[in-house]
């Protein structure tokens, strides 16, 4: 029989996260960490995927997202990348884990591994810097309530090209209710997502990472002393980010992990592990048996 997956909510440095997690854990822990405009849900495939294989998988709401507290609006600005490091130490204390692999996607991967200069590189209408904008994506969402802001990214993040807004238009108007939905995102993961976005809103959602990535840590000497698995879909649109194809592909990564393997999955998106679970399920399943001793 399947394992169901639990939830809880932890006191964690002044506010209260949302954690889902299952399995028992014979062979370790594995944490998962979502990126925008994902939440604890976009991780279901691999967690269950750990919990048969012998881990127990802990995939946290980040602070502000889904069932995790906001905080309060006054310290919003003052939040940095270093803080979703802390918050995640403290889980991890508070279920006494001395150890664990750590899966994380988008802003959940961060320290980001090769630093970009959006703002003098990509058009005024790029994403990033819309949405990094203060007010500007809050009236552009705002028309629309939570289930049709997530449809829409989510059709807009699948895809291959840069989500881009001509003058005149928002990020929102690059795609309407005629596009269907991934084929392998159903209404009822949508609904999954909508139901936990009405809950959070997007304030804090736009404040971490959008409006923070100035304040990301600039650490180009820092290495990492474990081994590392990269899983990127070819179809990911990241790959039309100036200079990103070239870092993965030219060895500029190794740099920061000197035991680095990437593996590319042809047909895979910006959301690979739901596009593609059986085979991230399997990746990252192959790397956990392969470093026993990582999460010991």
């Amino acid at each position: 029989m399947a394992q169901e997956i639990e939830h809880a909510q932890l006191p964690v440095r002044g506010i209260s996260i949302h954690v889902a997690q299952v399995g028992k854990g014979e062979l370790g822990t594995v944490v998962f960490l979502h990126g925008f405009p994902e939440i604890w849900y976009s991780w279901r495939h691999q967690m269950l995927a750990a919990a048969a294989a012998g881990y127990r998988a802990i995939a946290p709401d980040c602070r502000g997202y889904g069932l995790s507290d906001q905080p309060p609006e006054h310290e919003e600005s003052s939040w940095a990348f270093d803080d979703l490091v802390a918050d995640v130490l403290a889980i991890l204390d508070a279920f006494s884990i001395p150890k664990a692999f750590v899966v994380g996607k988008d802003f959940g991967a961060v320290p980001a591994p090769v630093p970009f200069s959006f703002d003098t590189t990509m058009p005024e209408g790029f994403y990033i810097r819309r949405w990094g904008e203060p007010g500007r994506a809050e009236a552009d969402f705002g028309r629309y309530d939570a289930r049709r802001v997530v449809r829409t990214v989510y059709v807009l993040f699948s895809g291959a090209e840069v989500p881009i807004a001509k003058e005149g238009q928002e990020i929102m108007d690059l795609a309407d209710m005629s596009t269907p939905l991934p084929a392998w995102f159903t209404e009822e993961d949508l609904d999954a997502y909508a139901e936990l976005y009405e809950k959070s809103g997007f304030r804090y959602p736009l404040q971490m990472p959008y409006r923070s990535i100035h304040k990301m840590p600039n650490r180009l000497d820092a290495k990492f002393q474990v081994p590392v698995l990269m899983v990127m879909g070819e179809k990911d649109y990241c790959f039309r980010f100036p200079g990103f194809e070239a870092a993965l592909r030219g060895g500029a990564m190794e740099g920061f992990m000197p035991d680095l393997k990437i593996t590319f999955i042809p047909e895979g998106s910006h959301f690979v592990q739901e596009q593609l679970p059986e085979q991230v399920n399997e990746l990252l399943l192959g790397f956990f048996r392969d470093h026993p001793v990582a999460a010991a």
